[in-house]
């Protein structure tokens, strides 16, 4: 009714036992993806997971992009801002907000980011949605390996 989509992880009814974080990742972390002011463009916040004290995920809205590109890894912002028509903005547009930019991210003030795509495209949002949300997880329970190894 209002244009917006989400992605959502479901949990099975059943599934094997696993680490609290990854089960308490089910219908947690939602992303909505939502019209822009630009006709035929979507976009999705970069919002990356962590997994808290209490083992449950949570979410960094507002991030240096410094400290995004280290959060998520510079590579893979990199190659989802090469896909056609996506790129990596500030979410909203104010004139105190420094440029986005991956060659020289600056780390002085912190925004909330967002992935601008086309309407057509129905990947990149699934990408970025376990790009962002997923694999931080699974990092974290130790069911992938860091960028690093």
């Amino acid at each position: 009714m209002n244009g917006e989509r989400d992605l959502v992880l479901h949990k099975p009814t059943v599934v094997p036992e696993m680490p609290s974080a990854l089960s308490n990742l089910h219908n947690r972390l939602r992303s909505g993806i939502c019209a822009t002011a630009r006709h035929g463009e979507l976009r999705i916040m970069v919002f990356p997971s962590y997994v808290d004290t209490h083992g449950r995920p949570r979410i960094k809205k507002s991030l240096t992009t410094w400290n995004l590109a280290n959060a998520v890894g510079l590579l893979h912002l990199r190659e989802l801002t090469a896909r056609e028509g996506v790129g990596l903005e500030a979410a909203f547009d104010r004139p105190d907000l420094p440029p986005v930019d991956l060659d020289d991210p600056q780390h002085e003030k912190p925004l909330q980011h967002a992935l601008f795509f086309p309407a057509t495209d129905d990947e990149t949002p699934v990408i970025a949605f376990v790009r962002f949300r997923i694999v931080p997880v699974l990092r974290h329970v130790g069911w992938l390996s860091s960028d690093a190894d």
